[in-house]
């Protein structure tokens, strides 16, 4: 979809606009995202797996639901909570086996984010060492916990906003590796150009397409 230039213009100005506007809130938000507790990272990264495919409310509804049920230090089956119609979870029997997968392997995975290391090699680690979460979802994950810099949650919104900007020929209808790092690039150049930084930018975007500044 090509846009047109007086169209491009129009939308830096509303980015630029927005950031100003939301700009003191947007940073508030990375700094909580920053102090979340260790403690707290088994429920941030359920939450991720949660999300492709269903909406961040009903994510979360689900996730204080798993807590309150103590899912983390006992046995619980996912898959009744994530088929409730006030919250439903698509593809919930796939995302309960992904769910009790890693809580098997988490003592694992909280071992590796106490290790020092870029943000990049640790979303190579986690994409590849559980099922389930793919590149914007390991990304998401590592923005929640306040590990994520210079990495891009390239979702919907965000993809639709580069495409607009004509920052990308077109919207792929999946992501593969190659393609997720080469629009992340693209994504971080532009950041540079227009003087926001990537993990604010991000945000912007986020916050344009769906009016809310959430995790």
């Amino acid at each position: 979809m090509k846009t047109a230039p007086s169209d491009r213009i129009k939308l830096l100005d509303e980015l630029e606009h927005h950031y100003l506007t939301h700009k003191e809130a947007i940073r508030v938000r990375l700094s909580e995202f920053q102090s979340v507790p260790p403690s707290e990272y088994f429920y941030e990264l359920t939450y991720c797996l949660l999300t492709p495919q269903s909406s961040a409310a009903h994510a979360e509804q689900a996730v204080a639901q798993l807590r309150d049920a103590g899912f983390r230090s006992q046995y619980i089956d996912p898959e009744p909570i994530l088929r409730r119609k006030e919250h439903y979870i698509r593809f919930h029997k796939t995302k309960t086996r992904h769910l009790l997968q890693m809580k098997e392997q988490f003592s694992v995975i909280a071992q590796k984010l106490s290790e020092p290391a870029s943000a990049f090699d640790l979303r190579e680690w986690l994409v590849t060492h559980i099922i389930g979460l793919g590149y914007k979802e390991a990304t998401h994950f590592l923005r929640n916990i306040g590990k994520n810099d210079g990495l891009a949650i390239l979702d919907r919104h965000i993809l639709r906003t580069l495409e607009r900007l004509g920052i990308v020929d077109s919207i792929p209808n999946s992501i593969n590796k190659k393609q997720y790092l080469e629009i992340e690039q693209q994504f971080k150049i532009f950041a540079n150009n227009i003087g926001i930084v990537l993990d604010e930018l991000d945000l912007v975007f986020w916050s344009m397409g769906t009016g809310e500044i959430r995790k």
